[in-house]
């Protein structure tokens, strides 16, 4: 399995981002419903949202927030268009990590990689400019996705180019260009991408779990936060 070969290597992996995600400065973020501020905000306000991340991150004297993996949101219905119709089951559970931090914020690739596709998902509520990295590890191939960055540098990308480990190839997107959101890195790790090209499901139905989690593995196994 995918997280056991991650685990393996786990000495191995470079940063993906310019700061130290074990430092005293940064806090687990909680956006289910157990969550009374998010439970009871109005997310489809970008400005506000923004405010919320900070007011979250002052009540633990943090400046950067994690957190995300097969949690269960509420914030996705700030964008019912895409993540379900109000007469059907919506999909919540978020299959990545997020880390929320300024805009402008250089990423960088964990192992040597190509880029496998680049895209714009310019929806409101969507990842906006996203890569898609493909690595191979003991000859097994998976992939890792970058949602919520910039125009400006993303769209230096092209399919089939070579990121050595530790390059900066893109950065953490400003809103709107990053589909709206405030400024965070969305973090994903997928062993199969099912033929799909610069996108992939990051909020599936939770009744799904056991499925999407076989897929796409912690994140924490690369990121290694003690935070997750």
């Amino acid at each position: 399995m995918l997280a056991e070969l991650l685990e393996r290597h786990q000495h191995e992996f470079h940063a993906i981002l310019p700061v130290d995600l074990n430092a005293p400065d940064v806090a687990r973020l909680d956006f289910t419903a157990n969550n009374p501020l998010v439970r009871n905000a109005d997310l489809r306000d970008t400005a506000a949202f923004e405010a919320l991340v900070a007011q979250l991150l002052a009540e633990q004297e943090a400046h950067i927030g994690v957190g995300g993996y097969l949690e269960n949101r509420v914030i996705y219905r700030r964008s019912p268009g895409l993540f379900g119709d109000p007469a059907v089951p919506a999909r919540s559970l978020h299959m990545g990590v997020d880390v929320w931090l300024r805009a402008g914020t250089p990423v960088m690739a964990p192992l040597d990689a190509l880029v496998h596709s680049v895209q714009d998902n310019d929806n409101f509520g969507d990842y906006g400019p996203t890569v898609i990295l493909e690595h191979e590890l003991e000859s097994e191939t998976f992939y890792t996705l970058y949602g919520h960055l910039t125009r400006r540098e993303t769209a230096l990308l092209r399919p089939g180019m070579v990121i050595e480990k530790g390059t900066i190839f893109t950065e953490v997107g400003p809103a709107p260009e990053n589909g709206d959101w405030p400024p965070h890195l969305h973090f994903q790790v997928i062993a199969d991408m099912l033929g799909l090209t610069g996108d992939f499901p990051g909020v599936v139905l939770p009744a799904e779990q056991e499925k999407w989690a076989a897929l796409c593995p912690n994140p924490n196994l690369i990121l290694q936060s003690r935070c997750l």
